[in-house]
């Protein structure tokens, strides 16, 4: 009869034999992780509780426990506005650039001459306009659509909504060319999703009398919901790391004021992945509940 310490013993050699060479393939990116990513996150989250001080020795500690994030949520002004404004433009951002990325995947996805060639073309901007390209393009005014200026829809909006619900319409209206530019991988995602699913499906429910309308939402939309959270997931990082981002405009201004300095910066960023985080859990957890009661019914 083997004791608890000779099974623990025999569980642990066998998960070594099953996963000890992706253990070893993942070390040199675990041992990059810990010294230039967990070190640094785990240093702001510390200088979040202190006043951070530059003097001719370095560094100068002052805790302040919650202080600063005290002095950001109540005597602050204007950072809570911005940070509330900046997640109620990516909450109407994201399900536009998740729709329209499934509408395109879905008609790239069927069968047509120069079908490669059109995916391409949807995935170009994702190449080209990233970093200073896409800061260059936007100081360029490449960013908005010209028939907002065209067609005056500013004086439209502001006719049927409140001054604050209008000027984040706005705002998203003249960042629509993002909903273009950012749309690519989530296409190619949607697309590798559609392949996953059996031809013989389609065909069973087609000779049961099934319209394509009911196929689409009997079959194509419930497969598609894991492909349809990890796109969201992916969308949230790529908006709230946007180059014109202006919570990280803040962020990085007070990090080198002499009034405020690194440790109130750290508590902004900190309340920043909060929250982003929070959006993220509730994403998945979404995302979850939807697969799962998919996976019961069948």
């Amino acid at each position: 009869m083997k004791t608890v310490t000779e099974r623990r013993k025999g569980y642990f050699l066998f998960r070594w034999k099953e996963y000890g060479v992706g253990y070893l393939f993942m070390l040199p990116w675990m041992i990059g992780f810990s010294a230039f990513v967990a070190f640094p996150v785990g240093w702001s989250l510390y200088n979040s509780f202190n006043k951070v001080i530059i003097n001719s020795d370095g560094f100068a500690y002052e805790w302040v426990g919650l202080g600063n994030y005290k002095r950001m949520l109540i005597q602050d002004n204007t950072y809570p506005i911005i940070l509330i404004s900046l997640f109620q433009e990516m909450l109407i951002m994201i399900p536009l650039i998740l729709i329209f990325a499934f509408i395109v995947s879905l008609m790239l996805n069927q069968r047509f001459p120069g079908r490669g060639f059109m995916r391409a073309i949807f995935f170009l901007p994702v190449i080209f306009a990233t970093g200073q390209v896409l800061m260059e393009l936007f100081n360029q005014g490449a960013g908005k659509l010209p028939f907002v200026d065209q067609y005056d829809m500013a004086a439209l909006v502001n006719q049927f909504f409140n001054e604050r619900t209008a000027n984040m319409i706005l705002n998203v209206l003249g960042k629509a060319v993002i909903i273009l530019w950012y749309s690519g991988v989530q296409i190619l995602i949607f697309i590798a999703g559609f392949q996953t699913i059996p031809k013989t499906i389609y065909e069973a429910v087609r000779v049961d009398g099934a319209t394509p309308w009911e196929s689409f939402w009997k079959i194509t939309f419930p497969a598609m919901l894991p492909f349809i959270g990890l796109n969201a997931v992916f969308t949230i990082v790529d908006l709230f790391t946007f180059p014109f981002n202006p919570v990280l405009e803040i962020v990085q201004r007070n990090m080198f004021s002499p009034n405020t300095g690194y440790g109130y910066a750290s508590a902004m960023a900190w309340l920043y992945f909060a929250l982003v985080m929070l959006l993220i859990g509730i994403t998945l957890w979404i995302t979850y509940r939807a697969t799962k009661g998919r996976r019961e019914l069948r």
